[in-house]
């Protein structure tokens, strides 16, 4: 690869990075921001809501718009805004006297700055990179992805210890030599796309209807995986307390190890796949066996070693997963709608992540069994899915023309 590109890759793997600090570094401060601002358990859960919801809602609009002016002008304005959005956040909390719902609207004004961020990353290594390139880069920002998981609770604890406020201006600090990075090093490509907003979903609906249930079981896919990652994380985090009595940074560290293992696996994984430049279904399917496997095999567990063991074990099925499935969306279609397909992804992302701790949370509260035969059967079904409709052939384009 040469040097500007690698330039290019350092600098967009700094995107998916921010993205992820958006909630999960909140989390474990969340009993001083509580505290701190004399609100609720369900008002100090919104912070996480709206982030979500209004990041959700501008996916969609912010794909349609790069794929007619380019991904650099998305990317970058995106960042800045998720970076204002955590000044309002910090600039509310140190001068109002009651300062939470200036601080939700912060947080909605980050949520659309993170819609602009690794999804229209995604399209813009899908313009520029050749298929067997584009796998070794998407698992590269796949690894930058797992690495924010890694951090970010380790991240927040740490900051917390100065105040829970800094970590809004945290974001800001971040955000702008991320996107200076972007400006300097990224390279644009501008689909040539003068349709109407009529005409461009109408195209995307063909993309669909071509690629029938194959990119729909694809999409699934890296949902599902993050649906039972976050899901079991929220978990593990309190069994980590409850349970084994591990608290603080120590806690973040410990659920750093599978975290690890699934960025080591997917940047691995991603060398793997350019290298061959097939086996992606089969890499989907073996990633999805391991991980139902497990999640059977978790009910049984009650020695410490163990569930770390199996826990990583799920780490590594997601490794094997998230860089295969992020290859056959972003080459599942031509440079026009690219950004909307990866923006459609990117939703179902934030989708697996939201909902993944409450349903988790609502079936450890019928049964813990519940949880864990709940989630198989949600990655088995998934599992056949991928089996029956995943079609790499019609996927993957013969010719590596983008």
């Amino acid at each position: 690869m040469e040097k500007k590109y690698k330039l290019m890759v350092f600098a967009l793997s700094g995107v998916p990075f921010i993205m992820v600090l958006g909630n999960s570094m909140l989390i474990p401060e969340f009993p001083q921001i509580k505290s701190a601002l004399n609100i609720s358990q369900f008002q100090v859960g919104l912070l996480i809501t709206v982030f979500s919801i209004s990041a959700g809602v501008s996916i969609p609009l912010l794909g349609y718009i790069c794929d007619r002016v380019g991904r650099l002008k998305v990317i970058i304005p995106s960042l800045l805004i998720y970076g204002a959005g955590g000044i309002i956040c910090g600039l509310a909390a140190l001068f109002m006297k009651k300062p939470y719902n200036i601080i939700l609207l912060g947080r909605v004004v980050q949520g659309i700055g993170a819609a602009g961020t690794a999804p229209i990353a995604m399209a813009l290594i899908g313009d520029i990179f050749q298929s067997k390139q584009r796998t070794e880069v998407l698992g590269i920002i796949e690894a930058a992805n797992g690495i924010g998981k890694v951090t970010s609770p380790i991240l927040g604890s740490a900051l917390g210890l100065i105040s829970w406020i800094v970590l809004f201006f945290f974001y800001a600090f971040l955000a702008i030599p991320i996107a200076a990075g972007v400006y300097f090093f990224g390279e644009d490509k501008i689909p040539e796309n003068n349709n109407s907003l009529t005409e461009y979903i109408n195209n995307v609906a063909q993309i669909f209807k071509k690629r029938g249930f194959s990119l729909i079981a694809t999409i699934l896919a890296g949902m599902i995986i993050l649906f039972t990652l976050f899901g079991f994380l929220a978990y593990f985090s309190d069994i980590l307390e409850t349970k084994y009595e591990i608290k603080g940074i120590i806690k973040g560290l410990v659920i750093a190890i599978p975290i690890i293992f699934m960025s080591g696996t997917s940047f691995l994984n991603g060398k793997l796949l350019k290298k061959i430049n097939k086996y992606y279904k089969m890499s989907i399917i073996i990633g999805l066996s391991l991980i139902t496997i497990t999640l059977i095999l978790f009910n049984f567990c009650n020695n410490f070693i163990l569930y770390m063991s199996l826990f990583s074990i799920l780490g590594i099925g997601a490794g094997l997963i998230l860089p295969a499935v992020n290859t056959l969306v972003t080459s599942s279609t031509a440079a026009k709608q690219r950004g909307a397909i990866t923006s459609l992804y990117g939703g179902a992302r934030f989708v697996g992540v939201a909902i993944g701790p409450p349903v988790f949370s609502y079936l450890l509260e019928i049964k813990e069994i519940f949880m864990y035969y709940g989630a198989a059967s949600s990655t088995l079904l998934v599992l056949i899915l991928g089996l029956i409709f995943i079609k790499e052939k019609g996927m993957i384009p013969e010719k590596n023309s983008g």
